[in-house]
């Protein structure tokens, strides 16, 4: 549900991936798509990343960047936008951590704490994944993550472990 237009615009931050089907190109796309949700506008995107596949070895490696957004938008209405744009890209859901054309996580969400059935964020894997805090530390260095702290010190108890800019 939208929020309404006098209600503050809250920044969410997007983490993107993907390691079919062309990755850089998945992602650009999604980036342009991403610029078309409504009552949201793009602020900044982070360089594209290199990273090895959590779970399963035997897929590609990602290509992973991380996206600022100002939205008007309700949490779950944001979910609901980010999937419909994986399931354009050709995102079908099956083996956990397995290969896929694009993965659309919502990362941050203002200074909200959300645990339900269908979204928890802060996403619960940030402080242990690189190929989101890297991306997100070089567009937002000084972001305080709601209940894990502050992003530069979860950057420094997660080595990068071969992950490396693309562009």
């Amino acid at each position: 549900m939208p929020r309404p237009d006098n209600h503050p615009v809250v920044t969410a931050y997007i983490g993107l991936g993907s390691n079919l089907a062309d990755p850089v190109r998945q992602v650009r796309s999604a980036f342009e798509a991403l610029q078309q949700i409504p009552q949201t506008v793009v602020r900044q995107c982070s360089s594209l990343y290199l990273s090895s596949p959590m779970g399963p070895t035997d897929q590609p490696d990602y290509i992973n960047a991380v996206v600022a957004l100002e939205t008007r938008l309700e949490p779950h209405a944001l979910l609901t936008e980010l999937q419909a744009i994986e399931s354009a890209q050709g995102r079908t859901r099956g083996v956990r951590w397995g290969a896929r054309t694009l993965d659309l996580d919502l990362l941050v969400y203002g200074k909200e704490m959300i645990a339900d059935e269908e979204l928890t964020v802060p996403h619960p894997g940030l402080p242990g994944r690189a190929f989101v805090l890297y991306p997100l530390q070089e567009i937002e260095p000084n972001l305080e993550i709601p209940g894990m702290g502050m992003l530069a010190v979860l950057v420094m108890h997660c080595p990068k472990e071969g992950l490396q800019r693309y562009e």
